[in-house]
């Protein structure tokens, strides 16, 4: 039976909760704890903090956020975002992250990626990247929220970070975030076709239809959802009944505490 986690992700500037459509113009939607627990509840796999201004400060600045949803949700957390060297990956995880998402620093340095698996293990070492189409059936890797170039083929590069150690790809299609007509398909595909490693899909989701054609058409591990729960248009209750039709495995709600007697 297949296995497809879902994944909220929130993107967080200076302690709010945003989104914007193609990595701009990031409209404030709420307080990131609150919807991790709203999410939580709903029946969320995992979550993925990002901290979208992590590179004007050259430092990630969710350590205080990381630990509050810490002590409350216990479902994985993958943080990212500003992350740079082994210390930092040894901060977020001591605060309570579960995986690291690594990007600008990894490009720049890929033995970093192997320097962190080789600390931490490579289930907490994820590679995410941030894709923009440059020609049918090519994508350039991008870092920085989508504002500057590698010059990394990004099925290329994610073919590398596997090789260097990483155990999870985070892929986001830059192209489709934040628009909710669907994941870039053909991208997702051709990663998945080139390691053996997760491939979580990022980018896209809008509908449940859109979650039904991940599933049919490519081999993702994970789909990340954002607008369409931070907007009220899906639960991922709603995602969670899209799993169950389609055959996939779900994973059970823990029973509410029962009340205590009067």
């Amino acid at each position: 039976m297949r296995n497809l986690r879902l994944i909220p992700r929130l993107d967080v500037k200076q302690n709010w909760l945003i989104k914007g459509v193609q990595m701009e113009g990031w409209r404030k939607v709420g307080d990131p704890a609150e919807a991790a627990r709203r999410y939580a509840a709903q029946g969320a796999d995992e979550l993925v903090f990002m901290d979208v201004v992590a590179s004007l400060y050259e430092r990630n600045n969710l350590h205080d956020i990381v630990e509050q949803v810490a002590s409350s949700v216990f479902i994985p957390l993958t943080v990212g975002g500003g992350v740079r060297s082994p210390e930092d990956v040894g901060e977020l995880l001591a605060r309570g992250a579960d995986k690291v998402a690594l990007n600008t620093a990894a490009t720049r340095e890929p033995k970093l990626i192997t320097k962190i698996s080789d600390q931490f293990g490579s289930q907490a070492t994820v590679v995410a990247i941030e894709a923009i189409r440059n020609g049918v059936g090519q994508w350039q890797a991008m870092t920085d929220n989508g504002r500057n170039q590698t010059g990394r083929d990004a099925v290329e590069w994610a073919r590398e970070a596997e090789a260097c150690g990483a155990g999870e790809l985070l892929v986001t299609s830059i192209d489709r975030d934040g628009l909710g007509k669907g994941y870039e398909i053909d991208l997702i595909r051709q990663i998945t076709d080139v390691v053996m490693i997760p491939v979580v899909a990022s980018g896209g989701l809008g509908s449940a239809a859109h979650l039904t054609e991940l599933l049919k058409q490519t081999e993702a591990s994970a789909a990340v959802v954002a607008q369409a729960l931070h907007w009220d248009k899906l639960t991922i209750g709603d995602l969670r009944v899209v799993l169950a039709e389609t055959g996939c495995f779900v994973r059970p709600l823990p029973e509410k505490e029962a009340e205590a007697p009067p």
